[in-house]
């Protein structure tokens, strides 16, 4: 039998949890009613629904009328941009950073091409957001602030509690890209002034392709998808039921095991980052200051980081060198090199984030077979070494 992998690529996608599945299992089954029908089975897949979005809105802090479901982040992400920009066409400036998703770096892209005014933050050596700066760069044309929670390479966090009172006295719409903060680190928008946040279901142990954008209430917001009077005329298509009770599930177990959960994967990060700081000669860490505890982003000198992959593949090992998102791209890390990382450092890089299914002993075996795989690596290359 194939080994099983030591997954360390949390980030990228979780493992689906048992009971999750297990919630999920009947909808997909027997309770394949429409939401929108009025007969039992409709209403059956109705009450489900809102189940889920009672469920979802307490992970975040939230009422439940304020949750929109969704297939993705992605989708999430632009859903809350394109809205903020449709209601004043005098308002056609947005602010955001440099070390962004793809899903809101590549609209950015696509409205400058339309017409709109991107202001693209930058970070400092660390990962960190000027906030003086970033104050300045909000105008009276301001349409939108769209800003991530936890960078998905670094792990980085932005102080989003200061950035919400910003724009907050400032009177302009924040979104809060939180697709790898929720389920990692507390998210209380009952605290935090937000007008969107976006969050995503493979990210904590749920099956791809369902999502969740939160709308404040009496916000004004202009739906993406047209169609039938869905999720309140909010978003049209048929409602995937299975998924989003999964994600309801999934959202109630992260909420339930926050604290606790968040401590001991900390403890395996913590560890598994000392032990190739102390084994590995020009290793680093990228990125500084408050940081998910899920997450580490080292760089070893003299390694190249696709080949380190290809190797700690054969061992079973599973990380990334930057987000999957941008797997396969010639490109190094445009996180790390926001951050001032050289080419050559950026793609001598390597992320490894870890989750609920990780335990102690593999992590600590993980980490030695990553350390002896560089090491190899720098063999075979008289330069590196």
């Amino acid at each position: 039998m194939q080994k099983r992998p030591v997954y360390l690529d949390n980030n990228a996608t979780t493992e689906v949890d048992p009971l999750v599945l297990e919630a999920m299992l009947p909808w997909l089954r027997n309770g394949y009613g429409n939401p929108s029908s009025a007969y039992g089975l409709g209403r059956a897949a109705a009450a489900a629904l809102d189940t889920a979005r009672e469920q979802v809105a307490a992970v975040v802090g939230a009422h439940p009328e304020e949750i929109l479901f969704t297939s993705c982040g992605s989708e999430s992400i632009n859903t809350a941009i394109r809205s903020a920009l449709s209601h004043d066409p005098d308002r056609a400036h947005a602010v955001t950073s440099a070390v962004e998703h793809s899903a809101t770096m590549k609209l950015a892209d696509h409205l400058a091409k339309k017409g709109y005014e991107i202001t693209r933050l930058p970070v400092d050596s660390g990962g960190g957001l000027d906030l003086d700066r970033f104050e300045r760069s909000i105008r009276d044309d301001t349409a939108i602030v769209s800003l991530l929670w936890a960078n998905n390479e670094t792990g980085v966090l932005f102080p989003i509690d200061r950035i919400a009172a910003i724009c907050e006295a400032k009177r302009v719409p924040l979104h809060i890209d939180a697709v790898q903060a929720v389920g990692k680190i507390p998210v209380d928008l009952s605290r935090v002034h937000a007008t969107f946040l976006s969050l995503s279901g493979h990210k904590i142990y749920c099956p791809k392709g369902v999502a969740a954008l939160y709308v404040r209430r009496r916000s004004r917001f202009t739906p993406w998808l047209f169609g039938g009077s869905q999720e309140s005329n909010r978003r049209g298509g048929t409602q995937n039921v299975a998924s989003i009770v999964a994600l309801g599930k999934a959202a109630e177990i992260a909420a339930d095991h926050l604290l606790e959960e968040s401590g001991r994967v900390r403890e395996l990060r913590d560890a598994f980052e000392a032990t190739l700081l102390a084994e590995v000669p020009g290793s680093h860490v990228n990125g500084s200051g408050e940081r998910l505890p899920n997450t580490t982003n080292m760089r070893f000198e003299g390694v190249e980081s696709e080949a380190a992959l290809v190797l700690l593949d054969k061992q079973s090992i599973c990380c990334s060198a930057g987000s999957a998102c941008t797997a396969g791209s010639v490109h190094p890390s445009h996180v790390l090199t926001a951050m001032g990382l050289s080419r050559d450092h950026a793609r001598a890089s390597l992320r490894f984030s870890f989750g609920r299914f990780n335990d102690a002993k593999e992590t600590a075996d993980a980490a030695r077979t990553v350390a002896s795989t560089l090491a190899k690596l720098r063999a075979l290359d008289p330069v590196a070494s």
